[in-house]
């Protein structure tokens, strides 16, 4: 690793104070240019740099990179360890709207799970959590019982660290209970697997996947556009969600707009009209 590479990992882990998994991704990253170009990264031509990401085939693989080196390319220059500033390029990306279910399409799925056995119970309380408080699956997984009081939850160990308190719909509290009860044993931890280990982030893909044909993090988008097309204020979701930015919380009202605008088009006259 260069001088230049390690001081700015040291600049963004301890001056701007960024998430251990910021810094790694930055690393990795600024770390793979150069392993596969054999030179420093301020050596680097930005063409060099360019017909390397050129093989990246996904945009925001791509612009994450990207991201990563102007970073770099940036701090360098602010601290004049490069005369000359670059700036490369960024591709750029349609906007896409996240997939989500309705509360109706998930009561229909989870209502066939079998609960005669502890497995049903995780299954079924799980989806109705992750539905019911739009937690990230990294924050749910990370749960422990006293994480979860009344029917409040407390997230500890949120995106960015930032810790904050939802409600949790008395239907899911319920859900819950009846799981937890069903143990055996009882573990700190709230998700358990048979071994009584806790539940990996590949085995709650595999649930959510089996019973609504979706990952984890589409029953978050699904607590968000829920609460946005009820009428929610941005802001509060944003809160929710635990969203650094409004920015971020915004795309889900570009979903209610675009359902009103395809009732028009069903409904309305004047737009049968050529």
């Amino acid at each position: 690793m260069s001088g230049e590479l390690e001081a700015f990992l040291e600049y963004i882990s301890v001056t701007r104070a960024l998430s251990k998994k910021s810094v790694a991704a930055y690393g990795s990253d600024l770390l793979s240019i150069e392993s596969t170009l054999q030179k420093p990264i301020i050596q680097l031509e930005t063409s060099s740099m360019l017909s390397l990401l050129s093989q990246y085939k996904n945009k925001r693989t791509l612009n994450r990179k990207l991201s990563s080196i102007n970073a770099f390319f940036d701090f360098c220059y602010k601290n004049q360890f490069n005369a000359q500033q670059k700036k490369l390029k960024f591709s750029k990306i349609p906007k896409l709207l996240p997939k989500f279910l309705s509360f109706h399409q998930i009561q229909n799925a989870i209502n066939i799970i079998d609960r005669s056995t502890w497995i049903g119970h995780r299954d079924y309380a799980l989806i109705l959590f992750l539905y019911a408080t739009g937690a990230r699956i990294s924050e749910a997984l990370s749960l422990g019982r006293d994480d979860i009081e009344d029917e409040w939850l407390h997230i500890r160990h949120a995106k960015g660290e930032k810790e904050r308190i939802v409600p949790i719909a008395k239907v899911a509290k319920i859900a819950i209970d009846t799981y937890l009860a069903s143990l055996e044993k009882e573990h700190n931890h709230v998700w358990c697997n048979y071994k009584g280990e806790r539940l990996s982030r590949i085995s709650a893909y595999k649930i959510t996947q089996k019973y609504l044909g979706v990952s984890p993090h589409i029953l978050r988008h699904s607590y968000a556009t829920s609460l946005i097309s009820g009428g929610a204020d941005l802001r509060v979701v944003q809160e929710l969600l635990g969203h650094a930015s409004l920015l971020t919380t915004q795309i889900y009202t570009h979903i209610q707009k675009q359902d009103l605008k395809e009732t028009v088009d069903v409904y309305h006259p004047m737009a049968k009209e050529k």
